[in-house]
């Protein structure tokens, strides 16, 4: 100011600078852009910089940008002062810059956005806006932005013609995004309250923010806030002062009410009379208000329904949005949500000062543009390829929302999105490919003849015999209608069509095989040979570098000692003359000159040989190659001359040893080496093939008193038995008996062998009682099961997952070396000791090779199944401390774990019943929950069950004593008494059969019959 205020006079300055006009200057500078005219004012104070409000076309936000005034408004502004008597005007601009100005202000219709006066005139028929004869016309940009803002709205249609919305949003004197967002609250049940926050946005913001009382403002301001929306703030405030106006005494107390919360009592009754006009318009058009509050869904599914342009997503880094269009925003630096915004936000405006700023935000969920936005999501596909299981042709969806993904990955059916791609894909996946589950015939007939050529191939090792699959889809693709694009226009059509043409969609070979392949035939590719008397399985594969690669002989393997590898050197007739072709390239170059041409010298062999079928296969090939080339050429090559390394892998017999199930132990072309590898165990296999089936009772002979359970005894005349002290690591002996006759002075009894663990070996014992011998016999063989396996058993019982842990939970029960003993013999048992168990050597060894391979697996989901029965019982046993008062439940519940749980439980019941535990266990928490809320009804159902229980106990403690054999009824009763315990105590847990108390009582008559 001082170089302009130095060009004045001294009058001049003395006149300006009496306090009384120091007042007035400062007055003037801030009525100079209003229309008032206060007397007194001489002097104004002229910056030439204004903000100007300009709606940004190109990003749909408003800029409020500090800009230079027109010529004009300078003049307006001078003519502030002197209204009265002359005043004078002090521009803080060079004269030269005011000269330059535009004369005039740009007038608001290029400056503002052309939506809402688009609708409107659409609205009052005046036409096109590009032709209406405006004075100053708007750009065509500004033209595209307003039809563009009313499309997103759906005021519009995509031929720019007004839609049912529209038609309604223009009785709405509003702006159309707060019109939109009153129409969707309409059908949200939320217009309550976007009534109050679309009045809220017509108007200035009430909160007020001094500059000296920054703090105090946000404070008083912090009861108003929401933690996901600020929309709902205005809510908040809306019922404070509602309430305030209630409970005012005066309005001298309602305006000093606002004042100490920071808020304009100016603002806040503009607020309400904006409210009380769209309340009446409202009313006149007959809309409801939602009595009950809106949700949060509710409510801002309505907001955003005119804001679809103001969402944004956060950036990785979290330090701005990612908005419509491209553009970037960052969060209003006054906004209550701050860090807690969320991951998606949407803004009631967004304005562009130093940066562009988002105001007004709320969180929202990317569902939402999909359910508001729908007409201006922009959708692409990919990846689309043909499901079997649905039949049809699936592709991921990407929807955007102005730029922004809405979802990606999403699996659509793509047949109506692209019914033409759709077609191909099924034709080439799903006719051709053969990906297709039809009971169609024509498919199967297909499938199987296009099997047959692909066999073909593999035999004649040529990639050129099936035509392209281009034909076939070719062939498809003319009889197939347009409309046929997935399994159910497929079923549905070829139903027609085959009622009237039903080899419509049949091929036959000649479709299928190329014309130069014609000659080729399957006579020379026999399905399997005849070697050794037994008759072993060949198949084909063409795919050179492959292990399979040529063809492959499936040998049992009791026969493979009985295979001759000269019988193999011929191969098959098929593939003899490429074979031979391949020794005679081999020879050297003397020698092979006597037979060339070699391709037609091979040729020749081949038909020698198989001229007279007693001469393919018999002797070893390099001896029938070398007597032909001696009677053909009088020339006698050594062996030594055809360097065998040279052939190609396919031309040596691949060798595939299977076992009695079918399952393969190994393949490889080296037959001796694997004859070293699986001899011995193919003679053992072999063996026991070739020996007689056992007797299965031996009878004893001798006058030897009667042993006593668990004696070892000599059974006279039973062969192939063991010596009584004979320690038994394996099953070196012939049938186990089921019995044995043991005579006793001149008495014949009938004892049951079983074998006894020794720990370190097993012996032979003979017991009096069945049930007895049976589970001695169990311990026994399992033993002689885990001797075959000591490696893999001393392994697994080191590296037992969770032992450690386990351990300490079985302290109560026994250490951790007897846990692991327990969960090892499980294994063993769960691995080896299917019924029926085997009686004689064979079975053993095929029960040791079938449980060996399991194991470990076993023993792993058996210390699983361990552990959360472990668990679920440290657990109980915590519990059981918090019902110290319930001593009568308490002991019961300790009287089941007693009777569930003991060092040996894991070795007592089999997996399937193990399995049940862990819900045994659950049971009983339920239980203790339950018995702290109602201890009576645990009373009386513990007494229904005990009235059951008692008798049963009695029964089973009676045969525990006087060890009689175990009675199965007994056994499945226990577990109806289990079980029955789940359904009175834990009923949620369900019973894998009905049980009631009057049911076991029905059960428990019967047995006592």
């Amino acid at each position: 100011i001082l170089p302009l205020f130095a060009r004045l006079s001294a009058q001049e300055q003395e006149k300006i600078f009496r306090p009384t006009n120091a007042r007035r200057i400062v007055l003037a500078t801030n009525v100079a852009e209003t229309s008032l005219t206060v007397p007194g004012i001489r002097f104004v104070i002229d910056p030439g910089l204004a903000r100007v409000k300009r709606y940004s076309y190109r990003n749909k936000v408003e800029q409020l940008h500090i800009e230079p005034v027109s010529q004009a408004a300078a003049n307006q502004r001078a003519g502030r002062c002197g209204r009265v008597a002359s005043g004078i005007c002090i521009r803080l601009y060079e004269e030269q810059d005011f000269e330059l100005r535009p004369e005039y202000t740009t007038p608001e219709i290029l400056r503002a956005s052309l939506a809402s006066v688009i609708l409107r005139m659409k609205a009052l028929r005046f036409g096109d806006v590009e032709t209406f004869p405006f004075l100053e016309p708007p750009q065509k940009r500004a033209i595209a932005d307003g039809y563009q803002l009313l499309q997103e709205l759906g005021a519009l249609d995509e031929l720019n013609q007004m839609t049912p919305v529209g038609r309604q949003l223009s009785r709405l004197p509003l702006d159309p995004r707060i019109g939109r967002m009153i129409l969707a609250a309409r059908d949200h049940q939320s217009l309550t309250e976007v009534l109050i926050i679309a009045s809220a946005l017509s108007v200035q913001d009430p909160r007020e923010r001094p500059l000296d009382a920054q703090e105090a403002a946000d404070n008083a301001h912090q009861k108003f806030v929401e933690s996901r929306s600020e929309f709902q703030s205005f809510l908040k405030i809306w019922n404070w002062f509602n309430d305030a106006v209630k409970n005012k005494k005066s309005n001298k107390q309602l305006q000093e009410n606002c004042r100490s919360n920071f808020l304009s009592q100016l603002r806040l009754r503009e607020w309400r009379d904006v409210h009380s006009q769209l309340l009446a318009l409202v009313h006149e058009q007959g809309w409801r208000l939602n009595e009950t509050p809106a949700t949060y869904e509710q409510l801002h599914l309505a907001l955003l329904t005119g804001l679809l342009g103001n969402i944004g997503y956060r950036a990785d880094d979290g330090a701005y949005y990612q908005g419509a269009r491209g553009i970037r925003f960052y969060l209003w630096p006054g906004s209550t949500l701050g860090k807690k915004a969320g991951r998606w936000v949407m803004a009631a405006e967004l304005v562009e000062t130093t940066r562009l700023y988002a105001r007004c935000l709320a969180q929202i969920q990317p569902e939402w543009l999909e359910r508001v936005g729908r007409h201006l999501l922009k959708k692409s596909w990919g990846e689309p390829r043909w499901e079997k299981r649905p039949a049809q042709v699936s592709a991921y969806e990407r929807a955007t929302l102005y730029g922004l993904v809405v979802y990606s990955q999403r699996r659509i059916h793509y047949g109506p999105v692209n019914p033409v791609e759709s077609r191909e894909i099924f034709i080439r996946d799903a006719l051709v490919g053969g990906d297709f589950d039809t009971r169609a015939p024509f498919f199967a007939h297909n499938q199987k003849l296009i099997r047959e050529i692909e066999t073909l191939e593999h035999q004649s090792r040529r990639a050129d015999v099936l035509v392209d699959d281009s034909l076939i889809a070719a062939f498809y693709d003319r009889l197939l209608p347009k409309q046929v694009y997935n399994g159910i226009t497929f079923e549905k059509w070829h139903k027609d069509a085959a009622a009237r043409q039903p080899k419509l969609l049949y091929l036959d070979k000649d479709d299928l095989m190329r014309h130069e392949a014609a000659g080729i035939t399957t006579d020379f590719f026999p399905k399997s040979l005849l070697l050794a008397g037994i008759k072993m399985a060949l198949s084909y594969h063409f795919e050179p570098g492959s292990v399979r690669d040529g063809v492959t002989l499936s040998v049992p393997l009791y026969a493979l000692n009985q295979l001759s590898a000269e019988a193999c050197e011929w191969l098959v007739p098929g593939m003899l003359k490429e074979k031979t072709h391949q020794l005679l390239k081999s020879l050297p170059q003397r020698l092979r000159r006597r037979c060339v041409p070699l391709p037609d010298y091979a040729a020749g062999f081949c038909d020698r040989m198989l001229h007279d079928e007693s001469h393919f296969g018999k002797g070893a090939l390099l001896e029938a190659l070398i007597a032909d080339i001696r009677e053909q050429t009088g020339m006698t090559p050594k062996a030594q001359d055809f360097r065998l390394e040279t052939l190609p892998p396919h031309l040596l017999m691949n060798f595939r040893v299977v076992d009695d199930n079918g399952r393969m132990l190994a393949m490889a072309r080296n037959l001796a080496a694997l004859q070293a590898e699986f001899g011995s165990q193919a003679r053992e296999t072999f063996r026991q093939l070739a020996q007689e089936n056992p007797k299965k009772a031996h009878h004893a002979a001798s006058n030897e008193t009667i042993p006593d359970a668990g004696e070892s005894v000599t059974p006279a005349k039973t062969e192939n038995l063991p010596q009584p002290d004979e320690k038994l690591t394996t099953w070196s002996f012939g049938e186990l008996p089921e019995l044995l006759e043991i005579s006793r002075g001149k008495q014949s009894l009938i004892g049951y062998p079983a074998l006894v663990d020794k720990t370190t070996h097993c012996e032979l014992a003979v017991f009096d009682e069945p049930a007895i011998a049976e589970s001695t016999h169990h311990a026994g063989l399992r033993r002689l099961f885990a001797l075959q396996i000591k490696e893999q058993i001393k392994f697994l019982g080191k590296n037992i997952p969770g032992l450690q842990q386990m351990g300490m939970q079985y302290l109560s029960l026994g250490t951790q070396e007897e846990l692991r003993d327990r969960i090892m013999q499980a294994a063993l048992d769960a691995a080896f000791m299917q019924s029926p168990l085997p009686v004689n050597e064979t079975e053993f060894t095929a029960r040791v090779t079938q449980g060996k391979a399991r194991v470990g697996l076993l023993l792993n989901e058996i210390a699983r199944l361990a552990s959360q029965i472990l668990t679920e019982y440290t657990q109980l046993q915590r519990k059981l401390q918090g019902i110290k008062a319930h001593k009568d439940a308490g002991d019961d519940i300790r009287n089941q774990l007693g009777i569930l749980l003991n060092k040996h439980f894991l070795t007592e019941n089999d997996a399937a019943r193990l399995a049940h535990f862990p819900r045994y266990l659950k049971a009983c928490g339920i239980r203790i929950d339950k018995l702290q809320k109602d201890p009576a009804r645990d009373a009386r159902l513990m007494a229904d069950w005990q009235a059951l229980a008692a008798p049963w106990l009695r029964t089973w403690r009676e045969r525990q004593k006087s060890g009689g054999p175990p009675d199965p009824k007994m056994a499945d009763f226990r577990w109806m008494l289990e079980e029955l315990r789940v359904s009175l105590f834990a009923q949620e847990l369900r019973t894998p059969m009905p049980v009631s108390v009057k049911r076991l009582q029905k059960i428990w008559e019967s047995m006592q019959r």
